[in-house]
């Protein structure tokens, strides 16, 4: 019988606790979190996966001491943003320790924008960095300042980013100047997320989940991996740059509103297939899932990654689609790693890397910003360090912003642009279909 590789990796962690001195400074990772961590690992030159915000502001509305301090706070009351990940004995963990945050200000060269010297800093993300930067730019003439509030994923999913904001946010509005001391209703919380989450990996890595992948994503005919970028970024010598394409749609209403996911799903596909050729199935990655039933609103990373698989040829009708993602949905569990495992298991050469990547966020979910009275403007800058050579996120709020960026040295623009009009295309026929093209 096949272990877990959630159950075996808890038990190098209990040992590796038991016998660290005090064991309470360490705490287990999730499947999403030792993802991330061993990807990091085994690649020096990759670079740390970030979940940035970006808000503008009238200049001067933001006190960056002020906000250092609310940073600090908000850390104090969720451990992930505490201390840092490290590898213990070849067993990852969470090391807790001081406050992990920084406030700065990005400064901006001559001739360069705010956004220019953000887009620079999160590129130079430190490998070892804090898992909560909070950076402030503005030229010398702007109006207006911007502030990324940018985390390492390892420490963030969608769900964290509200309790992100609104924290910040209180802390900001009530600050004393008085640093705020550590927070064991906080820790507890945090753990027993954690437990809770690993229990429900353990319990997904089961023989039926691993036929479904194993089905799914197996055989000599199951996903490659997407082939070397011809550019100069491939050396891992200079930074990779990236293009972003936006448009907003009509938000879906009625029926088609419950047919927005597989909606994207089938045109980040046509997309994807655009850009990479008939040749091979694709892998298409995207977050799913959240906290485990019952357990505490923490800030952390909870997320699994599901794959869907695109075949060559012509694209499925959407109703096959949408019955084969809901067959997913059944065993969106099961860790990522178990999902790599199976599909290598039979027959796959796929070494799980992916050919793009959909995220999609309820807006609705995630407060503003406020900060001394004045919410931000939240805003969207291109040119971010990406996981895959193609990202699609939707954010579904008064209207759908779509936006597809993608690796320059993998696609050139005129591709990227035929890809996100097929994108477009797909979308508008799905969930407008009475607008027509």
């Amino acid at each position: 019988m096949h272990t877990s590789i959630t159950a075996a990796y808890l038990t190098r962690f209990r040992s590796v606790a038991a016998s660290s001195d005090p064991p309470a400074e360490l705490l287990p990772l999730t499947g999403a979190q030792r993802r991330f961590l061993i990807t990091r690992r085994r690649d020096p030159q990759s670079r740390t996966d970030v979940v940035p915000l970006f808000f503008a502001y009238p200049r001067g509305t933001v006190d960056l001491p002020r906000l250092h301090r609310a940073a600090v706070r908000l850390a104090a009351h969720h451990p992930v943003l505490r201390g840092g990940f490290s590898t213990v004995r070849g067993t990852p963990v969470l090391r807790l320790g001081a406050p992990s945050v920084e406030a700065a200000r990005a400064e901006t060269g001559p001739g360069s924008t705010a956004a220019d010297a953000l887009r620079r800093a999160l590129l130079d993300w430190p490998a070892d960095g804090p898992a909560l930067r909070l950076l402030l730019a503005a030229a010398p003439d702007d109006d207006e300042e911007l502030l990324a509030v940018a985390l390492d994923h390892a420490a963030c999913d969608e769900q964290s980013l509200g309790l992100v904001t609104a924290g910040l946010a209180t802390a900001y509005a009530e600050d004393d100047g008085a640093g705020p001391a550590g927070d064991d209703d906080g820790l507890a919380s945090y753990r027993e997320a954690v437990e809770l989450q690993l229990s429900a990996e353990a319990a997904a890595a089961n023989a039926a989940a691993h036929a479904h992948w194993s089905a799914r994503l197996g055989g000599p005919g199951g996903p490659g991996d997407p082939g070397a970028p011809a550019g100069p970024g491939a050396s891992g010598t200079v930074a990779r740059t990236t293009g972003m394409l936006t448009d907003r749609l009509p938000a879906p209403t009625g029926a088609a509103r419950s047919g927005v996911f597989p909606a994207l799903l089938d045109a980040v596909g046509a997309a994807a297939r655009r850009l990479s050729g008939p040749d091979r199935v694709l892998a298409l990655g995207y977050p799913w899932g959240g906290r485990p039933p019952g357990a505490p609103p923490v800030v952390g990373c909870f997320l699994n990654t599901l794959v869907h698989p695109v075949p060559p040829g012509p694209a499925a009708g959407l109703d096959e689609l949408s019955a084969a993602w809901w067959d997913d949905l059944d065993h969106a569990d099961t860790p990522f790693d178990e999902v790599l495992h199976a599909a290598r298991s039979a027959g796959a050469s796929w070494t799980g890397a992916l050919d793009g990547l959909l995220t999609f966020e309820d807006l609705q979910r995630r407060p503003p910003l406020v900060l001394g009275g004045t919410p931000g403007r939240e805003t969207h800058l291109a040119g971010r360090p990406l996981a895959a050579p193609l990202a699609v996120s939707a954010s579904h709020g008064a209207d759908l912003l779509v936006r597809l960026a993608w690796d320059r040295d993998r696609h050139p623009d005129a591709a990227a642009e035929a890809a996100f009009r097929a994108l477009l295309d797909t979308l508008r026929r799905h969930l407008h279909p009475a607008a027509g093209d």
